[in-house]
């Protein structure tokens, strides 16, 4: 899809175009893109937010959730009135407000294999924000499939990780690699027995982002193949290599 610059755009984005690694043609690709976010809670409002306010052409959102009360300290796209709405309605409606250019649309829906199947291939980049490893452990099985970029994380208490997996490269590990299903709760995900401070989903959510740009671009050193790993309670940051599995799901 050919994306045109009019003037109110160039203005729009100026600050992103006078950036020697994105210019014109960088912009261009970033109104091109097409990214499907899963969960627009703590991790998936602030990528929303900032990969529409950056221009990002299409994007598609997948959440069943209303908005509750206790969404509300993390979750930056929803407020006091959005309470028992549906996620994704209020989300497109903020999107649409801060860029009417981007398309988006919306997915109220639970994934499974059936679905994710018709759905996915609309899309160039995947970012993962959801809070459960059944659904991280699908998007990595149908993004290897279909060799999609995935960009993934996970928050708890005071710490953040974040994941790259660009399966164009047959070479770099999947998520089951660090993973193993077998190895895994969903408790280790659960900000309502675990707890979480609410900075924290906005520091991790804005890092996706900024990593799905720079895919987007083809700009920087990006994730592949590492963990990013942060304690926002001691401020530290750790990159970790992950090592591919002889045995694992992506090497079959």
């Amino acid at each position: 899809m050919k994306s045109k610059l009019n003037k109110s755009l160039i203005e729009r984005f100026s600050r992103q175009i006078v950036l020697k690694d994105i210019g014109i043609i960088g912009q261009k690709k970033i109104l091109s893109a097409k990214v499907l976010i899963v969960g627009v809670g703590g991790l998936g409002s602030p990528v929303a937010e900032f990969l529409s306010r950056a221009g990002v052409g299409s994007l598609g959102i997948v959440d069943g959730d209303r908005v509750s009360l206790s969404n509300l300290h993390r979750q930056s796209l929803y407020n006091t009135s959005n309470i028992g709405k549906f996620k994704v309605k209020i989300a497109k409606d903020q999107i649409k407000k801060i860029n009417p250019s981007t398309k988006v649309k919306i997915y109220k829906i639970r994934l499974n294999d059936i679905n994710f199947k018709k759905i996915i291939k609309d899309y160039d980049f995947i970012v993962d924000g959801s809070d459960n490893f059944t659904t991280k452990f699908l998007l990595n099985d149908f993004c290897l499939k279909f060799k999609k970029i995935l960009i993934a994380g996970a928050i708890s208490k005071f710490d953040g990780h974040i994941f790259t997996f660009d399966f164009k490269n047959k070479k770099i590990p999947c998520l089951r690699c660090f993973f193993q299903e077998t190895q895994v709760s969903n408790d280790l995900l659960n900000c309502e027995s675990e707890g979480v401070l609410g900075t924290v989903a906005g520091i991790v959510g804005t890092i996706q982002a900024n990593e799905i740009l720079k895919k987007i671009l083809n700009i920087g050193e990006g994730l592949d193949g590492y963990i990013l790993v942060l304690n926002l309670l001691h401020l530290s940051f750790r990159k970790i290599k992950i090592k591919k599995r002889k045995n694992c799901f992506c090497n079959q």
